[in-house]
């Protein structure tokens, strides 16, 4: 049993140790303003599963460096949608952690933010060993910041979290450019911006690093995009202590509890099947509303219970051993256009941080749907009938020669892949009710950006 005066372990060694016991790593989106109510999710979740990594979500002001604001409204009385660990003394962020994070309980902080330097230190000044974000994720999906601007500024928090290690601290940073967007981005692009970003940590100095992918429209897909993503780690992070960190679904959630919950169940077996470490669960209040602390356990103990079931299914016997250890799952569409998209980028500049702006000023790099000023904008994406995410329109994106470009997407059409894996999973929940016998929060797909507890989706 795990005690109260055993030092925290680094946050990748947690992690790599759970996995080499063959289990997977459950982690909630979640964060309060209220300390007591910050402090009281951490020592739920941290008894929700084995093993659960806890984590602290900042608030949008904090993540726009407005701490003025975040001030405002704690004076007020006024709940933030996340933890302003700026604007609190350490004293207070110190007591949240005081008895809670230890040796089988590591915490995150998570952001969002472009600018992350007071961020970084306030969380090195805690003693806390891992956040996550990028100078590409962190910037395109959330604002109007120059990528010039952020890909210096996580330049500087880069330096700052590898110059931890001098002081015998290991840092741990997790790229989230397999997120973009949450949905829409095919596959072999959001592999290559995670590997990308990846790089950019390890060429500053970090050597503990997780790369991200969120679960899409289409489980052979995923399977081949995250077996691309671990081929990729392989072959850029040499002497480097790195995971796959798998999201469950991050674009319009199942409203019926029933999908909800299937969702879950098939994002934790997607982790297991494809070998990530870690896995950022949703719950079922997701389309609704921010979710309590009783349902973030739910979804943990729900994710980690599917996660081991499957893992028991899948053992293999002795006679598939040898076939499972020659195949090769990461040759595949998704990886072929990942290292394309890599090699280019690669190929512009030594400078990893100059290499990412030319991309995107070129459209080497192009995300569909982002309206962020410093995307080109020339990209578009489908789902097809399988529900694979393909391109309709690369722009300038080197992937032509391994790519296959599908129909031309329509409003319509848009709006219906938007809902895709909603309605699958709301369907699923009543399979032989016709759709217009649905509850109406099955059946109607919300127009507004949904409300979560992260601060990034």
């Amino acid at each position: 049993m795990t005690t109260l005066t055993q030092r925290p372990l680094p946050f990748g060694r947690f992690v790599a140790d759970a996995q080499a016991r063959g289990a997977l790593v459950v982690q909630p989106r979640m964060g309060f303003s209220d300390p007591a109510l910050m402090r009281a999710g951490l020592l739920a979740t941290k008894t929700a599963a084995d093993p659960v990594v806890g984590t602290v979500t900042i608030d949008s002001y904090t993540r726009v460096s407005d701490e003025p604001s975040a001030v405002r409204a704690l004076n007020n009385g006024v709940p933030l949608n996340g933890f302003p660990i700026t604007s609190y003394s350490p004293h207070t962020s110190r007591w949240i952690l005081d008895g809670v994070r230890d040796a089988g309980f590591p915490v995150q902080i998570r952001h969002g933010s472009a600018r992350p330097q007071g961020i970084v230190a306030a969380l090195a000044l805690l003693g806390l060993d891992a956040t996550e974000g990028g100078p590409v994720s962190y910037c395109l999906p959330y604002g109007r910041t120059p990528l010039l601007d952020s890909v210096r500024n996580w330049q500087e928090s880069c330096d700052f979290l590898a110059g931890l290690r001098a002081m015998g601290t290991e840092p741990h940073l997790e790229t989230f450019g397999g997120c973009m967007l949450g949905q829409l981005c095919p596959p072999g692009l959001l592999v290559a911006i995670s590997a990308l970003e990846a790089l950019f940590f390890h060429r500053a100095g970090l050597r503990s690093i997780s790369l991200s992918y969120a679960q899409q429209t289409n489980a052979a897909q995923d399977r081949e995009a995250v077996h691309a993503l671990r081929r990729l780690a392989g072959e850029l992070l040499p002497d480097t202590d790195w995971h796959i960190v798998l999201y469950t679904y991050m674009g319009l959630y199942p409203r019926t509890r029933r999908g909800s919950l299937d969702l879950l169940e098939r994002s934790a077996e997607l982790a297991v099947e494809t070998g990530a470490a870690r896995l950022i669960v949703k719950t079922t209040a997701e389309s609704h509303r921010i979710p309590t602390i009783a349902e973030n356990v739910e979804a943990l103990r729900v994710a980690s219970s599917a996660a081991a079931r499957h893992r028991a299914r899948l053992t293999p016997r002795p006679e598939h051993t040898d076939l499972a250890q020659h195949t090769d799952f990461a040759d595949n569409p998704v990886y072929a256009e990942a290292r394309a998209l890599v090699d280019a980028v690669l190929n512009l500049d030594d400078d990893l941080g100059q290499a990412l702006l030319k991309a995107f000023a070129r459209g080497y790099l192009d995300v569909p749907y982002c309206l962020h000023p410093d995307n080109a904008g020339r990209t578009r994406s489908h789902i097809d009938r399988s529900g694979r995410l393909t391109w309709s329109e690369i722009g300038a994106m080197p992937i032509g020669h391994v790519s296959e470009k599908g129909r031309r997407l329509t409003a319509a059409g848009l709006y219906d892949a938007l809902s895709f894996v909603q309605r699958r999973h709301d369907r699923t929940a009543f399979p032989t009710v016709p759709r217009t016998s649905l509850p109406s929060a099955a059946r109607r797909p919300s127009v507004h950006r949904q409300h979560t507890q992260e601060v990034a989706p």
